[in-house]
């Protein structure tokens, strides 16, 4: 796989991604005053539906739930309390899917919601009815819109972060939609968060530099990663584990900014925007 210096080549590479899983998060769906950003999702919506009218097969792993389920309680501060975090997800999961059904349908898109938890990836007849289930939403022209079923699930919501990452099938929806990706044999990832970037530094430095390719992620990669923010509970080292499941399986993956107008349809043009992770060259 062609390394520094060669990405030119980047267009021709991402033009034969027929396979895309995008993942959005929270702080792309939602405002900084805690209400959804009606006019970026709509705008999001419209980048993927051209996309499928392109003829490219969508996944769609979104965050989000518990932050509208906050907002329709009047919640300010996300709870500390993991049956109120639980309620949350549950009251703001139907939200959610409710404004992407009227969003896809008004693009002459058809949606399906996939709701999933750790043992859907642990059990092998879990896992072979899952892959199943999301090859025939594809074939029927649907777009799957997957999260993890918080309502259930508590993994995400309680369990610490220094539990060993080999217990852990996925703590968030970064690794979730790389897990996705490389099991449905997608050929790119495009994590969207409010950021433009891997930044070798902190972001809000002018001092820092965006990192536009990655060849290997690696411990000096790491170490530029920054902490959780605002009310999303993923953070550029959760975007990172992603990207390294995803390069590893011999795959492309970005992470671009969400609050970008048109950013997906420059991302799947092959432009160097956000930071580009390339697959492995032995993968």
């Amino acid at each position: 796989m062609p390394h520094s210096g060669k990405t030119k080549n980047l267009a021709d590479h991402v033009a034969r991604c027929r396979r895309i899983v995008i993942k959005l998060g929270t702080n792309v769906i939602m405002r900084d005053d805690g209400r959804i950003a009606l006019g970026r999702f709509y705008g999001i919506a419209e980048s993927i539906a051209r996309l499928k009218h392109d003829g490219r097969e969508v996944l769609l792993v979104s965050s989000g739930a518990i932050g509208l389920g906050m907002d329709r309680l009047g919640l300010k501060k996300r709870p500390s309390d993991l049956a109120a975090l639980q309620a949350c997800a549950a009251i703001g999961q139907s939200r959610l899917m409710s404004i992407y059904d009227d969003a896809f349908e008004k693009l002459g898109c058809r949606i399906a919601q996939v709701l999933l938890t750790e043992d859907d990836f642990r059990d092998e007849q879990r896992f072979a009815n899952l892959r199943s289930t999301l090859a025939s939403l594809l074939e029927m022209g649907v777009i799957p819109i997957i999260n993890e079923n918080d309502t259930v699930s508590t993994v995400e919501l309680d369990r610490p972060s220094e539990t060993p990452s080999h217990k852990r099938v996925f703590g968030d929806n970064d690794k979730l939609s790389g897990l996705v990706m490389t099991h449905v044999d997608a050929d790119l990832l495009v994590l969207l968060s409010d950021i433009d970037g891997l930044f070798n530094g902190d972001p809000r430095s002018e001092a820092s530099k965006l990192i536009t390719e990655v060849h290997e992620v690696t411990p000096e990669i790491r170490g530029y990663a920054q902490g959780k923010n605002g009310r999303g509970r993923g953070g550029m080292t959760t975007k990172l584990e992603a990207a390294r499941i995803v390069t590893e399986a011999g795959r492309f993956a970005v992470i671009a900014n969400g609050h970008i107008p048109h950013v997906l349809e420059r991302v799947c043009a092959g432009e160097l925007v956000g930071t580009w992770f390339w697959p492995r060259r032995n993968a």
